[in-house]
């Protein structure tokens, strides 16, 4: 008995649906498990491109006599057990302290030597911390923060904690690590954070889509960059991060800076702490300046009149 030609020719449309079906379900298949494996991968090409799991060596550093102060060489030792290189800068009755730190890679800390020379003048001291795992501090990994806050605290030690008021000051991951370490540490009497991310996740996924990576597929990336910081750094570190240390700042003062077009930190990580610190006084400059300071002042900061009157002012309002 055959089948009618009628029924024939349904069955082998079936049968082709089906297959089709079948193909479909196995490149969308596919295609998952590519998107899976790419979204995985990419924390771990990505954090390779910054070397965050070795030391930073400066191709240069800027002396004390260069910077034209007498700043003393000292180490710190931190609670977990690091010995931090750091240089200290003095002025008589003095008003405060005030703690440099410098950013991820570059430059070396000693690059704020001048503004320590600058604020001396103004009867502010200084402690220049090089952050673990830079220079000479000791330290085998860069921790985006999670970690370098201890490097702060011992810093606050070295000053005598409540007998002079201590203001964390950083730029760039320097200034996400004096936010955290403002939140970590209520002995910290104030902050000035320059060009700080929000958490890294942000500032990552932000680079990959300057590398013209869709912003849909830079979204989707975040919580594979959290996994990867999770393994790499232990997961009860992740909430180490300044989006949620800022809210710490218990009415503390607060100053935060940035340039409008800074194309490491997107503006918005500005915007996005800046709203969880009603209070805090805040200074944009128009253009790409992630250190915020005009690039040729660096070495003058007076010069740069804005800048220095927005720190300067802060300082004398609050200490």
């Amino acid at each position: 008995m055959s089948l009618s030609p009628l029924r024939s020719t349904v069955t082998r449309a079936s049968y082709r649906r089906r297959r089709r079906a079948r193909r479909a379900v196995i490149l969308a298949v596919a295609l998952l498990v590519f998107l899976l494996t790419a979204l995985t991968a990419a924390p771990f090409i990505g954090m390779g491109m910054f070397e965050l799991n070795k030391p930073v060596v400066f191709s240069s550093v800027m002396t004390p006599e260069e910077a034209g102060v007498d700043a003393k060489e000292i180490r710190l030792l931190t609670d977990d057990g690091l010995s931090i290189q750091a240089w200290e800068v003095t002025a008589p009755h003095p008003r405060a302290a005030v703690i440099f730190l410098s950013g991820i890679q570059y430059p070396s800390v000693t690059y704020y030597l001048p503004h320590a020379k600058w604020l001396q003048a103004e009867g502010y001291s200084s402690v220049l911390v090089e952050m673990r795992a830079h220079g000479e501090s000791e330290g085998g990994e860069i921790a985006l923060g999670m970690k370098e806050y201890l490097d702060v605290k011992a810093a606050l030690d070295h000053i005598g904690g409540n007998d002079l008021p201590a203001v964390v000051f950083g730029v760039s991951m320097g200034g996400a690590t004096a936010i955290n370490a403002f939140g970590e540490l209520p002995e910290l009497a104030g902050l000035i954070s320059l060009s700080a991310y929000t958490t890294w996740p942000d500032v990552f996924c932000f680079n990959m889509k300057g590398m013209g990576i869709p912003e849909p597929l830079a979204a989707m990336e975040k919580p594979f960059v959290w996994l990867y910081m999770g393994f790499t750094y232990g997961f009860s570190n992740l909430k180490i991060n300044p989006l949620a240390e800022i809210e710490k700042h218990n009415g503390r003062p607060v100053l935060l800076m940035h340039s409008t077009g800074d194309s490491q930190v997107q503006f918005e990580c500005f915007e996005r702490l800046s709203e969880k610190v009603p209070h805090a006084e805040t200074f944009t400059r128009e253009g790409d300046w992630h250190f915020v300071v005009y690039d040729d002042a660096l070495k003058e900061p007076w010069r740069d009149t804005e800048y220095a009157a927005a720190i300067l002012g802060f300082l004398r309002r609050n200490f």
